[in-house]
């Protein structure tokens, strides 16, 4: 097994179309993703002293989370569209091996930032809204 290149691991946002057709987010520096899932404990005095759980029970979730230089791309506007109207819309996740993610996210957060004769960067959090599926 060999490790992969951190810079394939990239964001893209959908165009609103059905079916979305995606672009890359650009200026991306680092992007992490966690999946999330909450347990339903069925533990019962049978279990021994041991604890339960229900499979496939309980809330998942995936979070995106990204952090890069504004160039000022149309994915880049399209993301502060998203996080100014508070709406859903859809997102992928590409992977250096040719797996892929997606699924509709809400902007949680956008951040700017920028420093005097420093470049402008920005942070965002995504939040899964539904099923988060392999392209």
């Amino acid at each position: 097994m060999t490790a992969q290149n951190g810079a394939a691991f990239l964001l893209k946002i959908g165009d609103g179309a059905q079916p979305p057709t995606y672009s890359t987010v650009a200026g991306m520096r680092t992007t992490q993703m966690s999946i999330n899932g909450d347990t339903v404990v069925v533990t019962h005095k049978d279990s021994a002293g041991w604890r339960e759980l229900l499979s496939g029970a309980g809330t998942r979730s995936v979070t995106v989370s990204a952090s890069g230089i504004f160039l000022g791309s149309q994915a880049e506007s399209d993301i502060r569209a998203q996080a100014l109207a508070g709406t859903i819309t859809d997102y992928q996740l590409s992977f250096e091996d040719g797996a892929k993610l997606q699924g509709r996210f809400l902007v949680q957060r956008l951040d700017y930032a920028g420093d005097f004769n420093g470049e402008r960067t920005y942070t965002l959090q995504l939040e899964s809204s539904g099923a988060v599926l392999p392209a």
